[in-house]
Parts: structure tokens; sequence; C-alpha cells
């Protein structure tokens, strides 16, 4: 039997499904009950608002990989592997369905890692004890399939992103002519070759040195927990090609959240540890803020954090003293953004509280503080050009801000 992962299309012109909601508007307290192979919990009237407008597919992901299928394929999986689903009425704005969420409710250990192209796994050093052994990436996966039994529809004990679905499933989508599915084989020979097996091998190996070191450099500012844990991205423009963000509580009680990866090594470099860019970003907030990895501050970092990593002029401008510069305000506090739709921060600002640099395997990295600015205090440095940023340092240590972020505060200059 030949099996497939089942992920959806991304294009531009295609929808994208938002944060599930309840019957009144509130984001779903544990959107990931749906992708964990178990029946979901949550037995109220969902909906998805359309995030992203464009074409509807018959099958597509919502936020956090939430399958979502409309009634012709919903039927079609009902049909062919009643066992291995639970279809879930769910209502999609200003489209009339019916859609429904597609939780597949078998989760089985068969990720055959060997065979697979390049695995990690947690350690101790990342310093979240519970996931230690379990593995936390996985590219070019195979599973073994005798260990499936008669599942049409189930996801890998090891690796519950995945949605697998069997050849007959495939097949059946196919004659359909369903819309919006991509599928990638996850039996069969393994696609990788030795030399390649072992530059990823070796990849690994530096990518943990510095991830491990950088973790001793966290575990020193601040408390780790799996409750701050935000959810890392393959890909981007990130040395190692890889995004990944560690959230801490600080001795004070401020959370403080900082990249983890930007000062990873390049990966095409192998014959010796790098730093990447030499650098991590880091914003620290005293306001409380519920679920850490949908915070706003981890919103604006990673918003930063990708410019940062994509334009070599801006780390250029970092290595020789702060930088201010704007993102987009999409989903940010009102109270932050600017009549233009942005939000401003000024980065690299000094602070006793916090190292400016640390020492990796592959050479020194600095630590540089993100801290948001009002729009007001956005205006007033563009309208003093030249040595204003040195200036509104002052006035911030000035009024005891330091390089703190809040949602909301008094400017300090006007």
């Amino acid at each position: 039997m030949r099996y497939f992962e089942l992920s959806d299309q991304v294009a531009e012109g295609i929808w994208f499904l938002g944060h599930p909601l309840d019957a009144q508007g509130q984001e779903l307290d544990d959107p990931w009950q749906f992708r964990v192979g178990k029946l979901a919990h949550f037995k109220g009237q969902v909906r998805f608002p359309v995030d992203v407008k464009g074409e509807a597919r018959d099958y597509s992901h919502a936020a956090f990989s939430t399958p979502v299928v409309n009634a012709k394929l919903a039927a079609l999986f009902q049909e062919l592997a009643p066992n291995d689903v639970e279809l879930i009425p769910v209502e999609v704005d200003s489209h009339a369905g019916p859609y429904f969420i597609l939780n597949a409710i078998r989760a089985i250990p068969c990720v055959d890692a060997e065979a697979s192209s390049e695995v990690a796994y947690w350690t101790e050093e990342d310093g979240i004890p519970e996931k230690v052994g379990t593995l936390s990436f996985i590219s070019g996966m195979r599973i073994d399939p005798s260990k499936v039994d008669d599942a049409k529809v189930f996801r890998p004990a090891e690796w519950e992103v995945s949605l697998i679905v069997s050849e007959e499933i495939k097949d059946a989508m196919e004659r359909a002519g369903i819309t919006g599915a991509v599928f990638e084989a996850v039996t069969g020979p393994p696609t990788f070759d030795p030399v390649r097996r072992a530059e990823t091998k070796r990849r690994a190996e530096l990518w943990h040195q510095a991830r491990h070191a950088r973790a001793a450099v966290w575990r020193g500012l601040g408390t780790l927990s799996d409750d701050f844990y935000i959810p890392p991205v393959v890909g981007g423009p990130w040395p190692g090609e890889r995004q990944w963000w560690t959230a801490m509580r600080r001795p004070d009680g401020h959370m403080l959240i900082v990249t983890d990866g930007l000062s990873d090594p390049f990966n095409d470099i192998l014959d010796r540890p790098t730093a990447g860019f030499g650098l991590e970003l880091a914003i620290e907030t005293p306001e409380p803020l519920g679920e850490v990895w949908k915070s706003w501050p981890v919103h604006l970092l990673e918003r930063v954090a990708y410019e940062v990593a994509e334009f070599e002029k801006l780390r250029v401008t970092l290595s020789k003293g702060t930088l201010s510069m704007e993102v987009d305000g999409v989903g940010m506090p009102e109270t932050l953004v600017t009549p233009e739709g942005r939000v401003a921060v000024l980065i690299g600002m000094e602070t006793d509280s916090l190292p400016s640099r640390f020492t990796l395997p592959g050479g020194e990295v600095r630590l540089l503080t993100v801290k948001v600015l009002m729009p007001a205090e956005l205006t007033w440095l563009l309208r003093q050009g030249r040595g204003a940023a040195a200036e509104l340092i002052r006035h911030f240590k000035a009024a005891g801000e330091g390089h703190l972020s809040r949602s909301w505060r008094q400017p300090v200059v006007s």
C-alpha cells in the first residue's frame, strides 16, 4: 500500500482561512485540537473568517494547518474512511457552504527516521524537558506502511502536523477533480543520495552546536516553559532556512522574546561553524501576554526579523549603530499603528539588563533589542533627522522606559 502526505495548494489568488472562532466570535483556546489525531473536544459552532480573499478550494488549510473541506469532499471521506475521520460542520464567512473541518482521529507511530531525508530531535539543551527525544524537524518523510494496519487517513504519532492518506483516497480525490490538494509520497524508496545525506548530517551537527550554545544563554536570562512555545517556520531568508523564536519569563516578571536562528550556521558552509548573520533580536515587555505565541510582540518580532534577514543593507546599518524601521501594522494594537498602517521600531538600543554580545562556536553574536515606538515618536524622529535616534534614546532613559516595549504609553517626545 502506498501513502501520501496531503497538504493544501498555496498560490496567489487562493483564499486563506483564519483562526477558528466560536459562536461568540472569540478565538478558540485550543486550535491545535483538530490536528493531533484524536476526536475534537470542542463541540460548539465553529466559524472561520477569510483572512485572504480569493478563489475557494475543495480542500484547504485554515490557520494552524486545520484542514477544511467542502460538502463534495466531505462525502468522499465519509464513504471511503468513515472510521478514520471526524467531520465537524463549520461556517465560512461570506460562503454558503456547507464546509467541514476534516479531523483525522487516528495517530499511528509509523515514521521511518532512517529512510527520511532529514530529521532532528529535541534535546535536553533545548530547555523543554517534555519534548526531549521527540522530533523537532523532518523533511523527505518516509513511513513504514507495515505499521499502518487498515487506516486510510491518519497522522503520524511522531509528527502530527502531517496528514497522511492512502493511495485509494488520493486516486478518488483526483478522479473527482478535487481542487486545492497537493500529494507527496511518504512510501517507496528514499529520495536522498548518500552524499547529500552526509551533508545533511554535518549541517545538523553545526546547527545543533549553535542552538545548544544559544539555549545556555537564554536559560541565563529567564525561565523557559512549554507554555511559551512559539511554532517554528521552515524556510525563509534566515541563515539555516529555519525560523525559530524563544520566549522566557524574566526574574522581574517581564516576558522576553528572542529570535533563535539568525546566528545559525549558513546552510551552504559545511567545513566550519559560522554564526550566520552574527546577531539575534530581542523584544521585552512588562505587559501580560496571555498565549505568547499569538501575542503582538511575537508578531512584531517576526516581521522585523524577516526584514533584517532579507535585506543586507539593514544589517550593515545595524553593524554601525541603531536603526529605526517600519513594518506592516496589520493585527497590531491600534495605539501603535500610524495613519499609514505601519508600526515603527528602534533596533539596537543598549541596556544593562541584557548582554549586548555572546559567543557561539561559530563566532561572536550581538543581541539587539527591538523597541516599539509610538506613532508620535516616529513623527518626531523623521522630523529631526540625523542624530535623532541617540536623542530619542536619551529621552527613553530619562523617562525610565529603557528598551521595554508596551502597547500603549505616553510618548517621550512631541
